[in-house]
């Protein structure tokens, strides 16, 4: 037994791969090796002979593995060492240039609007995509019968036969978030909700998934004039004018009474947009006093609070403001589209720094 300890052992280490580690276990512990073999004998001794012979047989076997085990890990590691120098890589070094990502006209006018939002003391408020339909549609006052909730305009997720829960809806606005809200936070409340809603619609204007930002305001004696101060300031912020005039025309909207689409003073001369200036008007979002129902819905007293909403999609701002004709484009993921377009990542806006640099 010592000869074939020091056998094994001295070929194991002098092993230089896997397959000589796989020869050598077979010739020694395999079926039919050696020390397999001589174990068969064991039968053919004498008690006394087994009671000595059969531990140190195992005893061998046991080591001779165990060296079997532990070169074969050793090689691994050398393998994976070797490996890790040739593909070797200095993460430190400098981006190239010509390498580095520009951002999304979108997120660009997202941040932009937050950063105007939060100087005025409005939060920012996220929510799922996936809604209830109570969220998206009953608790903001929109009635069954309502064009919105139709098939043809509102993306409904699939549910298995036999599922009895309220239908799960793609958001078609933001406006979920601020029932959310309301019942997290409760009154006084002022926040923003931007993001990703889902309609079905596609053509030059319009695509069915597309970017809102949604604004609430909450607290005692709010009127229609601090609406009209807002977005006002909002306007000439985003875009960078020192006056702006707005009209605001009455509309309708299931939750909000009054409401009002906002209209903002352009001109069109030449094919350049400009705001605050010519004989052209430009729609540009809807708002109004947001409904007793809804306020409700949101778990605060309607004859204590009441507040305003409005809402914006991000897209057409964007458009506007960086003069983008076609909203498919938003969404080609075409990089010399994003190469002209584009933004630097690092610049983030602000209003004493400035928005788009």
């Amino acid at each position: 037994m010592d000869d074939l300890k020091a056998k094994y052992l001295g070929q194991i280490a002098e092993a230089a791969d896997e397959a000589a580690i796989e020869a050598i276990r077979v010739a020694a512990v395999g079926k039919k090796g050696e020390i397999a073999l001589m174990m068969r004998e064991l039968g053919k001794m004498t008690p006394e002979e087994r009671q000595t012979a059969g531990p140190a047989l195992n005893a061998l076997k046991d080591e001779i593995n165990s060296a079997l085990a532990a070169k074969k890990a050793a090689l691994a590691d050398a393998a994976l060492d070797e490996r890790l120098r040739s593909e070797w890589l200095d993460v430190t070094l400098p981006t190239r240039p010509r390498r580095q990502g520009t951002l999304h006209p979108i997120s660009q006018a997202s941040e932009e609007l937050t950063a105007i939002f939060a100087e005025m003391g409005f939060a920012v408020a996220e929510g799922p995509r996936i809604e209830t339909d109570w969220y998206n549609f009953d608790a903001l006052n929109i009635p069954g019968h309502h064009p919105a909730r139709a098939e043809m305009d509102t993306f409904y997720m699939a549910r298995a036969e036999g599922d009895n829960r309220p239908p799960h809806v793609l958001r078609t606005h933001t406006s979920p978030v601020q029932i959310r809200s309301m019942e997290l936070q409760g009154a006084p409340i002022r926040v923003i909700c931007p993001g990703g809603v889902y309609r079905a619609d596609y053509d030059q204007t319009h695509t069915p998934m597309f970017h809102q930002v949604e604004g609430l305001a909450i607290d005692k004696g709010i009127s229609m004039a601090n609406l009209k101060w807002t977005l006002e300031e909002f306007v000439k912020a985003f875009f960078e004018v020192d006056d702006v005039e707005l009209r605001f025309r009455a509309s309708h909207f299931p939750f909000t009474e009054p409401s009002a689409e906002v209209d903002i003073r352009c001109s069109w001369e030449g094919g350049q947009l400009k705001i605050g200036e010519g004989d052209d008007w430009l729609e540009i979002l809807g708002s109004g006093m947001v409904h007793p129902k809804v306020i409700a819905a949101g778990g605060i007293d309607p004859d204590v609070y009441q507040g305003f909403a409005f809402g914006i999609g991000i897209d057409r701002l964007a458009m506007l403001k960086y003069g983008i004709p076609d909203l498919r484009a938003f969404f080609d993921s075409d990089l010399r589209w994003l190469r002209h377009y584009g933004f630097a990542a690092l610049d983030m806006p602000n209003l004493h720094g400035g928005l788009s640099r």
